[in-house]
């Protein structure tokens, strides 16, 4: 199961990452090419490139963290569950709903748990921490880019 789990919590995040892209499709084709942006947001394109690897990074840090076990293994698993599913809200309420300030709040909370699930995962596994960092950076990226949206788009 140990080794299964090098699959199975990359292949779950990617799931989850895209049904939520999936239940957002109307939003993300309709209303936010229609956008005003920041012009530092990305070419479309550059989306589910990052998204994909940040999926499969968080599901192989999940994998370290369960595969060395011990204490701290529980909670670690608790937090990433907590942040894939604040990751899974924010799409249907940024795309699928377009409630700009309820995803910004809702960003918020899922950059708070990812580094409360950094921190769970740094007590069984030091190198599954560090392979959360470019999600942590990433969502601090996506923080900006949604508050601008807010702004620019009353």
């Amino acid at each position: 199961m140990k080794k299964l789990a090098f699959l199975l919590f990359p292949l779950l995040a990617l799931t989850v990452g895209s049904l939520s892209a999936s239940l957002s499709r109307a939003g993300l084709e309709g209303m936010y090419p229609l956008l005003i942006k920041s012009p530092l947001t990305p070419p479309d394109a550059v989306f589910p490139i990052v998204w994909t690897v940040l999926y499969v990074l968080m599901g192989l840090g999940l994998a370290l963290v369960v595969r060395k076990g011990g204490p701290g293994t529980s909670r670690a698993v608790v937090a990433w569950s907590l942040q894939l599913a604040l990751n899974f809200c924010w799409s249907l309420l940024f795309f699928g709903a377009g409630q700009f300030l309820a995803a910004l709040l809702c960003l918020a909370l899922m950059w708070f748990m990812i580094v409360v699930m950094m921190l769970a995962f740094h007590s069984v596994s030091r190198a599954a921490a560090w392979m959360q960092m470019p999600y942590l950076l990433w969502v601090s990226f996506a923080g900006y880019l949604n508050y601008m949206v807010w702004v620019m788009n009353p």
